[in-house]
């Protein structure tokens, strides 16, 4: 049994944080065999925004226990990209149970001629050590 955590993704350009209207946004998640599993694809609104999406995680409980070596959150990657700006890639970022989690996306501008899907930018989230 598992329980469920929200993310909601918000797509901008520049340190004043202008919002990118109409940015592809995917979420995948990690299956058990390693597997690239779909979660979402949302195209961001006029805030940057997409619509929260919903995804499993584990049991807070079954977290906690001493023989548990398991994380007490799940796993999912998000890309965004945008014509006109490098593709963001964020690795491991983290689900927690009943817990809305919030990942900014930060586009940055290609220069005239550059491919969006030639320059991506990844970035990777390592794990809390709870």
């Amino acid at each position: 049994m598992e329980a469920v955590g929200q993310l909601r993704v918000r797509v901008y350009t520049s340190r004043a944080q202008l919002p990118v209207m109409g940015a592809t946004v995917v979420v995948t998640s990690r299956g058990e065999s390693g597997r690239t599993k779909l979660v979402s694809i949302q195209t961001t609104d006029s805030s940057g925004s997409i619509q929260p999406v919903e995804l499993p995680a584990p049991i807070p409980m079954e977290s906690t226990q001493p023989q548990n070596t398991s994380h007490p959150f799940s796993v999912c990657d998000v890309w965004a990209e945008h014509p006109g700006f490098a593709m963001l890639v964020v690795e491991g970022v983290q689900i927690f149970p009943g817990v809305e989690t919030y990942q900014a996306m930060e586009l940055s501008p290609l220069s005239e001629g550059e491919s969006s899907l030639v320059e991506i930018s990844v970035r990777d989230t390592p794990p809390q050590n709870l």
